[in-house]
């Protein structure tokens, strides 16, 4: 029998830590690793590597792996270019807080400090965006690093690196007979007495409370809800909380921000104090300077974004139900109604008003597409969002109902995740027969046993940039659905120049056929242009087991106005459209008005 290298050592641990997949680039450095996943395979070990078509896009795949399981995922890289392409991605996966453990080989070890081909120091390289980054030297330290790697990866969480030359990986293994620890059910993180009565009197003391609440709210619906219900409060949310708390919610008043909608940038100026539960919201612009409670598990967010006059450290639920029976319950619920009828009028007037009639006007409203997208999408899909005005659409369109995820690069904001998100989705939750928090690790239950369905929710700007992983997509047969919102344009920075007050410029794409490239590949696709045939080509495209393309043709001049409009914004807009008029630019000037004029907040 062969003796076992520390590449097979390598493996074996990330299998026994619950990592089913490896996404990379074979080459160099990294064939001793790749030779220990086929061989590991070959014996009938549940492990696989995963062929993509660029570093970064690997990176990204194993992070919504890891998101949407809470399993540890993996992507590799080979020496110099080849780890280097994984740290957008990296940055991605470890903002998100999800467990991503990264394989960087490295050039011979004897090389290392020569300025060798392709030298780069990778174990330095991935500091700021890991939550441990070391290299293995010999066979002694090998099976300690790599079990610290996997364990500071679930217990960040977060992403580890480990560097690993070539020459070292082939070494043969020691074995130290030590398992890897895989995670035991999160401890609960209880608040302490004096932080419950001092919430509880901050409470009493206000006559109107607004609950904000963000992806730490996970596990903890029903108590916030049951808070929402005893104060009278309306609840909003942030763009990661969306799929946690918003559904069958009776006291929802959407979002805040560049992508909100409805009655909440009005329920948080209109408190008394405001309730920041489980988020990190990163905008303190739209956090209006109000009393402010804030109850999250980790120390370092409470109060780095906005006033913090309370800062209780602890658990969204168990902080809810310590301090539920020692708050008065709310009889006066005018606060609350006057915002839900806010929040209704919104909806149906500014938000709704985008999809209003739009049936037969060219190019395509976007937000006519995505309506119609949240309305044919299964119950139990999974969206992978593009940064930019994709992150707009899901926002106010698609629904959420305690089965469906919604996810993206909600706090790196990088172009080009959603396609690469989208495949690491499909290989993470293959079918919709898997058990566990509908919304959480492990997808939703279902009588019958089908692959469940992923949808890319892509801008053209973000699939151009990682375009070659079409080609992954149809290789492994995935059934991700890519909608692609083509415009021909980068249209949130277009709106990012017009409020700040330029003309936007160097933001327009050329016109391409999308649909006519993934049929080259083979996925079967189709460009729509008519919105009357927006729904026929989603339904056709969600009949496919396989991949499927739409390339719907939007108005490129839409604009996702936010639920309220400043002065500074208005003089913004004003000053640019101005410039554009000097410039020659009047029909452009017109077009967009006429696209968003019936839209404006009022």
């Amino acid at each position: 029998m062969a003796s076992r290298t520390i590449a097979d050592q390598l493996v074996a641990q990330i299998v026994a830590a619950g990592a089913r997949h490896i996404y990379g680039i074979v080459g160099d450095s990294l064939n001793p690793v790749v030779d220990a996943v086929r061989r590991a395979a070959d014996d009938g070990v549940d492990i696989a590597w995963v062929h993509v078509r660029h570093e970064e896009a690997g990176a990204f795949a194993a992070a919504a792996e890891a998101e949407l399981t809470g399993r540890l995922a993996v992507c590799a890289g080979s020496c110099g270019p080849g780890n280097l392409h994984l740290i957008n991605g990296l940055y991605d996966a470890h903002r998100s807080r999800v467990p991503v453990l990264a394989i960087a080989s490295h050039i011979p070890s004897a090389e290392i400090g020569t300025q060798f081909f392709q030298e780069t120091h990778p174990d330095r390289l991935f500091l700021e965006c890991s939550a441990y980054s070391e290299m293995i030297t010999s066979a002694a330290q090998a099976p300690r690093v790599i079990r610290s790697a996997i364990h500071h990866a679930y217990g960040a969480p977060g992403v580890a690196v480990l560097t690993l030359p070539g020459d070292v990986a082939e070494l043969e293994a020691a074995d130290d007979g030590i398992d890897v620890l895989t995670p035991a059910p999160a401890p609960r993180v209880v608040p302490a007495d004096e932080s419950v009565r001092a919430l509880a009197a901050a409470i009493d003391a206000a006559d109107r409370v607004t609950i904000f609440a963000g992806a730490g709210v996970r596990g903890s619906r029903d108590e916030v809800l049951a808070l929402a219900e005893k104060l009278a409060a309306p609840v909003g949310h942030s763009l990661r909380g969306k799929e946690v708390i918003q559904y069958d919610n009776p006291f929802d008043v959407g979002m805040t921000g560049l992508l909100g909608y409805g009655a909440c940038a009005a329920a948080l100026e209109g408190a008394d104090l405001i309730l920041l539960l489980g988020t990190d919201f990163p905008y303190p612009e739209f956090l209006p300077d109000v009393p402010t409670a804030q109850v999250d598990i980790e120390p370092t967010r409470l109060g780095r974004r906005t006033r913090n006059d309370l800062a209780v450290l602890g658990d969204v639920g168990e902080t809810i139900r310590a301090v539920l029976p020692l708050v008065r319950a709310r009889t006066n619920r005018r606060f609350l109604e006057k915002m839900l009828a806010r929040q209704d009028k919104a909806m149906s007037g500014v938000v709704g008003a985008y999809t209003k009639d739009a049936e037969d006007l060219t190019p395509i409203h976007p937000e006519l597409a995505a309506s119609i997208l949240d309305e044919e999408a299964p119950d139990d899909a999974v969206f992978a969002v593009d940064t930019g005005m994709g992150n707009v659409w899901a926002a106010r369109y698609i629904t959420p109902n305690g089965r469906r995820r919604v996810i993206g690069s909600f706090l790196h904001g990088s172009m080009a995740n959603a396609l690469p998100h989208a495949i690491g989705a499909a290989l993470a939750q293959p079918s919709s027969t898997s058990s566990g928090d509908p919304a959480g690790p492990g997808g939703s239950g279902d009588e019958a046993a089908r692959p469940r369905a992923v949808v890319a929710i892509a801008g053209d700007g973000g699939l151009s940039m990682l375009l070659g992983e079409l080609i992954t997509l149809r290789a492994l047969d995935l059934p991700v659905k890519v909608i692609l919102f083509d415009n021909a344009s980068l249209a949130m920075v277009r709106l990012e120049m017009l409020v700040a007050g330029v003309p936007s410029y160097a933001t327009d794409s050329p016109a391409i056929d999308y649909a006519a490239i993934a049929a080259a590949i083979g996925i079967p696709s189709v460009r729509v242009e008519d919105p009357r045939g927006i729904r026929d080509a989603l339904r056709e495209a969600f009949s496919h087991d396989g991949p499927a393309l739409v390339d719907l043709v939007t108005d490129p001049r839409a604009l996702s106005l936010p639920p309220t409009i400043t002065r500074k914004q208005v003089s913004g807009f004003t000053r640019a459209m101005a410039k554009q008029v000097i410039g020659g630019g009047v029909a452009d000037v017109v077009a967009m008005a006429r696209s968003n004029i019936r839209n404006v907040p009022r």
